[in-house]
């Protein structure tokens, strides 16, 4: 289809949807895609088909599209008119069109003292006028050169920001600078690109972003940095190049700081710089904060003997030694499972904190661990986003105002969840921190670490410089708590107590995997909330080892919606890769976005969801594909970009599930990948669950788990670096 545009109905100007009315043939038609930038005027050809919308009826979807300068004198009336032109508005226009006619953008483009002669504009402006329109068909240039690459409307926006009117020569002399962080597009991408230009795969450009591919890859599985010899071995691989070629390239750029190399134990390893930063900044700052502590309160001891009189509690020995050490020190590590007295040592410290005129900052990483940090405290517990006040750079990454020339306003940081934290949160922590202010950090070191690269919590205990005091004894009213003692038993290498109808821990024992899920979707849609009133959707959570396969995330997720959200009206859905998306489903944020909007159901608003947050989805407009979710009391609007970061939760990975914790929890046990099945997941999985916890399979697949105590392995430099300062 071709014409000239008559009217933007609508345009998202993030990710390029477009909706227009087209002038063809003397026929007015509605056209929706996705479109790198247009205006009332241009001429375009679109590649599509004509399709029937059941609220919008007849439109034109189209796949591809070119687009050309308007022509005729009437078209580059309209094109200038809609404000397309930084500084031309309708009047300028029409006396533009009418001295130069269909030549009038390429004298502004050309030949921009001509435009001189016009009323209003000046020497200054002409130029100015000449430089936008440049600008903007350089911009369209560059857009469709990259869209035969199927480089998006959004990703070419990014390019041409970042390298301007030389983009096309730029990516043609190395198209590996697309996977620059700014912009973002894959190795492979960019290697296919490059194998269309022909580049050699010996391409000095090709070896250095493998490098880099190669270590950002494993960053996203954990890990800070690589062993030197063995980042060679894997980028070699990959490449399909010899060793020697990838270790001179290493060198190289350890030589520019593309990449950075420290020695840990006696093995040399390789980071990001920004990986880098993030450790060895909160190494010095602790050390920093060791050795300028502050001030010591007196008389602990009696005060918190007071405490207990007042309270009528009895603290247990380990629970006074961290009380002291929290009110006597500067730093401290508070770690324990389940039914240890967490809780209970925690809000005496905060009150004795308050008793002494100390003022107390909460937090979590998680906007759900924040929330129950906050209901057991009785205090107001914020995002570690949040507290840190999040914004995001032109590129969209995070940036924390508060930071080392804007410090936190408390004399003590109490952070739970502390498992949770990777290496860049807890460096954004540490600039935020004041010198003298006191740092109390609370986790548990049995449960897996962090979603983002580092070891935190593990490397602080680990270095042996922190203060930790681990609280071990299981407390008399826990101990009736069959999920309590069992997830204690698995941490401790034995078996759970699975024979048991009367608690809340349960085995239901089914031998294959049709069987399994047969009896997981009939759990959550009739028998758990037939006999607890518990509701699929807010109480109860599937958690599986993995994602793939029939009792992986995935499968298990289309099972459970088919059964509690089943197919409606078409104007209630909407598509994604994985999933058809209704009203009324349970999702989930897969990645931290920072420039989500968010409105309160008071009227307060803000920005940022976060990985792991789980809502529901409210409405649909499937003309628009666009959602509004609904998490706890925030309504945000997700448009089809934002979607992409979605997927179902009637059932998630454990690891997406640290930091929240439900009524109920059930597990399929059933064979799969060795490597996600080992003790600490299913701990993990276990303390999950307040009220009732559920197994279902088999129990050779348990005694597996409870048997193989593997630690997730990941590579980070935060404990070297703590010990060497």
């Amino acid at each position: 289809m071709c014409g000239a545009v008559e009217e933007i109905v609508f345009r998202n100007d993030k990710n390029g949807y477009t909706v227009l009315t087209m002038l063809c043939d003397g026929i007015n038609a509605t056209a929706v895609g996705m479109m790198s930038d247009v205006h009332i005027g241009d001429e375009l050809k679109l590649v599509g088909n004509w399709k029937t919308h059941a609220s919008y009826g007849e439109q034109f979807s189209f796949d591809y599209y070119e687009q050309y300068m308007p022509s005729t004198a009437d078209s580059i009336l309209k094109y200038l008119s809609s404000g397309a032109v930084k500084g031309i508005g309708r009047a300028t226009a029409k006396r533009l069109v009418d001295a130069f006619g269909e030549n009038t953008l390429d004298v502004m483009q050309n030949d921009p003292e001509r435009l001189e002669q016009i009323k209003g504009i000046s020497k200054e402006k002409a130029a100015a006028i000449s430089e936008e329109i440049r600008r903007t068909f350089g911009m369209r240039e560059v857009m469709i050169y990259l869209e035969k690459f199927h480089i998006s409307a959004q990703e070419s926006v990014k390019i041409w920001k970042s390298c301007g009117a030389g983009a096309i020569e730029l990516i043609e002399s190395n198209p590996y600078m697309l996977c620059d962080g700014n912009i973002g597009v894959s190795f492979e991408r960019a290697d296919h690109i490059a194998a269309v230009l022909k580049r050699p795969c010996d391409d000095p450009f090709r070896i250095r972003a493998g490098l880099v591919h190669i270590v950002r890859y494993n960053a996203r599985n954990g890990h800070t940095c690589l062993p030197g010899e063995k980042l060679i071995e894997v980028t070699a691989k990959f490449l399909k190049l010899e060793d020697t070629l990838v270790s001179d390239m290493l060198a190289e750029m350890l030589l520019d700081g593309s990449l950075i190399r420290d020695i840990i134990e006696e093995r040399e390893f390789v980071f990001l710089p920004s990986l880098y930063r993030s450790e060895s900044f909160a190494a010095d700052r602790l050390s920093m904060l060791m050795q300028f502590p502050p001030e010591r309160i007196t008389g602990v001891e009696l005060a918190l003997e007071l405490f207990e009189k007042e309270q009528g509690i009895e603290y247990a020995v380990l629970q006074k030694r961290a009380i002291i050490e929290a009110l006597s020190g500067g730093l401290l590590i508070l770690t324990g499972g389940p039914g240890t007295g967490k809780t209970t040592t925690l809000n005496a410290i905060i009150e004795l904190y308050k008793q002494s005129g100390i003022k107390v900052a909460l937090a979590a990483p998680t906007g759900r661990a924040a929330q129950r940090m906050s209901e057991v405290t009785g205090c107001e517990a914020k995002t570690l986003h949040r507290l840190l006040e999040v914004e995001w750079d032109k590129n969209d990454s995070p940036l924390f105002k508060r930071n080392e020339r804007n410090l936190l306003d408390c004399d003590a940081l109490i952070i739970d969840e502390l498992s949770m934290v990777d290496a860049s949160l807890f460096e954004g922590v540490m600039r935020a921190l004041p010198l003298g202010c006191r740092l109390i950090m609370v986790g548990d070191s049995d449960q897996l670490p962090s979603v983002g690269p580092g070891n935190v919590l593990g490397d602080l205990i680990a270095s042996g410089r922190v203060p930790v005091v681990q609280l071990t004894e299981i407390f008399r009213q826990s101990m009736k708590s069959l999920i309590v003692t069992n997830a204690h038993r698995i941490v401790h290498g034995e078996m759970p107590v699975i024979n048991r109808t009367d608690n809340d821990f349960f085995f239901i024992q089914c031998e294959d995997k049709e069987q399994i899920a047969g009896t997981i979707t009939g759990l959550c849609s009739k028998r758990l909330p037939a006999t607890y009133k518990y509701s699929p959707f807010e109480d109860i959570q599937v958690l599986c080892p993995g994602r793939k396969g029939e009792l992986g995330v995935t499968e298990l997720n289309k099972r459970l919606q088919q059964v509690l959200n089943p197919p409606g009206t078409k104007a209630e859905e909407i598509n994604i890769p994985l999933y058809t998306l209704r009203v009324g489903d349970k999702v989930m944020q897969t990645r931290n976005n920072y420039d989500l909007a968010w409105t309160k159901n008071d009227g307060t608003e803000g920005a940022g969801i976060f990985n792991g947050d789980i809502g529901t989805i409210a409405s649909v407009n499937r003309a628009m594909k666009t959602a509004i979710i609904r998490f706890d009391d925030k309504l945000v609007m997700y448009d089809e970009e934002s979607l992409m970061q979605l997927e179902l939760a009637y059932a998630t990975t454990v690891h997406k599930s640290q930091g929240n914790e439900f009524n109920a929890v059930i597990i399929p046990m059933f064979y799969g990948p060795p490597q996600l099945y080992y003790r600490n997941l299913l701990y993990t999985a276990v303390t999950r669950a307040k009220k009732i916890l559920i197994l279902v399979g088999n129990t050779s697949v348990l005694k597996t788990m409870v048997d193989n105590n593997k630690k997730t392995l990941r590579y980070s430099g935060l404990k070297s670096f703590i010990e060497r300062r």
